[in-house]
């Protein structure tokens, strides 16, 4: 059996690029202060990296698959040109009052991922701007880190994170010093 990888899940809008609400132009993307670096410093730590993101645009007709498409592949690119490599985007088109398997809080995009790349979940750590991106990892069995002021872990139905940060760099602190080393 192959050695397991260890994983950042990150939540897409609001977590590695601004909320559009609704993203459908790729050239609309801008990427949030300190991402490149955060990255570089996790993948550096010994993380992979697997995008998981609700897209209840396309449902609603507001985001075109082809164009998510798209905006995946320049998201790839981008971090590509960066020295960081992200294993793969899971993205969830179903409505926000759907209880679909892959829709977080439900855990399926994250179980996806582990699978496709024997990622050891109980070694990872899912970061997005939102509970329910918080459930999904805990659903999973993920620690958490919720990042930015969108929402907060007091008064939520779901458990709260292991962390709830500001910015980028502190989401890399906080998992790096809270990882044993791979050595």
């Amino acid at each position: 059996m192959s050695l397991q990888k260890r994983a950042v899940f990150f939540d897409r809008d609001g977590t590695l690029i601004e909320d559009k609400l609704y993203l459908n132009d790729p050239h609309q993307i801008v990427y949030l202060p300190g991402v490149f670096e955060s990255l570089r410093r996790l993948r550096d730590g010994g993380f992979h990296f697997v995008v998981v993101t609700n897209q209840s645009g396309v449902p609603r007709g507001l985001v075109d698959v082809g164009n998510l498409r798209q905006i995946h592949e320049l998201i790839r690119g981008e971090f590509a040109s960066q020295g960081i490599d992200i294993l793969s985007f899971h993205d969830a088109p179903f409505m926000t009052d759907s209880n679909h398997y892959f829709r977080k809080p439900n855990p399926g995009m994250v179980l996806e991922g582990a699978r496709f790349y024997n990622i050891d979940l109980k070694s990872s750590w899912i970061v997005g701007d939102r509970m329910s991106d918080v459930e999904a990892g805990h659903r999973a069995g993920t620690r958490a880190v919720l990042l930015g002021s969108l929402e907060s872990p007091l008064g939520s139905e779901f458990a709260p994170p292991e962390a709830h940060v500001q910015t980028l760099p502190e989401v890399a602190d906080f998992i790096l010093r809270h990882t044993e080393r791979a050595d």
